[in-house]
């Protein structure tokens, strides 16, 4: 038969497991106090007003008189009684459409360019990378003067071709393409994700192909456009949800004009809340903007898996 053994720990050992909880405690404070200005800026300006904002959305509120529920007034209305609402969701998806396939053509295409090896690349990649730092009213203001159909730089260019330009943000036909012109100008910061993609391919999968007899187009093709797809995929995304909320170009530059052609959803979702003072009405526009980004972000990753290759870069 066996005998029952009771194991007992020197005081001093369970002392010294104290002293390392009390140890690991503090740690444990000490990251908390750290974290806390972020936690608090979580708190008091991002989930707070998040939740008011669902909240507004189902509610006349206009600031200056107390916030009056009325469950799905908003949201009716918008879909059914709000013609410019309608208006702006087609402009912006225009610009996504139509914008973002061209910025990321030409943000690849740089990329390319500058992974190539020739003398003062790194100037060159500086070069096409600066304008995409520049303040959004500075750079809608630049625009403004370029594309004046009467002294601007680009209409007295194709004058001297002899081609007659277009009267640009005048015109209702040609205002959402000067934007989508616009937007070209900070194609080097898509550029330096691009270019980082394609220093993190494997020289030897090139000189593989090479060897094989693979041309140049070949490559590209089967090895370039394949690993890039990860970076392909960044792009992709934060492009249209940025597109998604363009302002300070139409802002500054037309109000939304000329006949609501650049009444972006962004910019009509301002004049809601801080034109006319509907700020449940904008809210709810918040929200369906909400929806529409998430949605099309899921089905991003959703459609992902049957073209982006993460295993083949490792």
């Amino acid at each position: 038969m066996g005998h029952n053994r009771v194991i007992t720990m020197p005081i001093e050992t369970t002392k010294k497991q104290g002293r390392r909880l009390s140890y690991a405690g503090q740690e444990a404070l000490a990251g908390y106090v750290f974290a806390a200005p972020w936690l608090l800026h979580l708190l008091l300006l991002t989930l707070i007003p998040l939740t008011a904002s669902f909240y507004f959305s189902f509610c006349e509120y206009q600031i200056v008189k107390a916030p009056v529920f009325w469950g799905l007034r908003n949201y009716i209305t918008l879909f059914t009684n709000d013609r410019l609402f309608l208006k702006s969701l087609w402009n912006t998806l225009y610009m996504v459409l139509v914008g973002v396939p061209i910025r990321m053509v030409l943000g690849m295409a740089i990329a390319l360019l500058m992974n190539t090896k020739v003398k003062g690349r790194a100037l060159y990649r500086t070069m096409y990378y600066l304008p995409s730092q520049v303040s959004g009213v500075a750079f809608a203001m630049l625009w403004g003067f370029l594309l004046n159909p009467q002294f601007g730089v680009v209409s007295n260019a194709l004058w001297g071709l002899g081609i007659k330009p277009p009267l640009w943000l005048a015109d209702p036909d040609w205002v959402k393409p000067s934007f989508i012109l616009m937007g070209l100008w900070g194609v080097g910061g898509s550029m330096i994700v691009w270019l980082a993609g394609l220093q993190a391919i494997p020289e030897v999968f090139y000189e593989a192909a090479e060897i094989d007899g693979a041309g140049r187009l070949r490559r590209f093709l089967s090895i370039t456009l394949p690993l890039l797809s990860p970076t392909t995929f960044f792009v992709m995304t934060t492009s249209i949800i940025g597109t998604f909320q363009i302002f300070t170009q139409a802002y500054v530059l037309t109000a939304g004009g000329p006949a609501d052609a650049s009444l972006f959803y962004a910019l009509y979702l301002y004049q809601q809340a801080f034109q006319f003072f509907k700020m449940g009405y904008a809210s709810a526009m918040a929200w369906v903007l909400f929806v529409i980004i998430m949605g099309l972000t899921l089905l991003q990753l959703r459609l992902a898996r049957s073209w982006v290759y993460y295993e083949a870069v490792r």
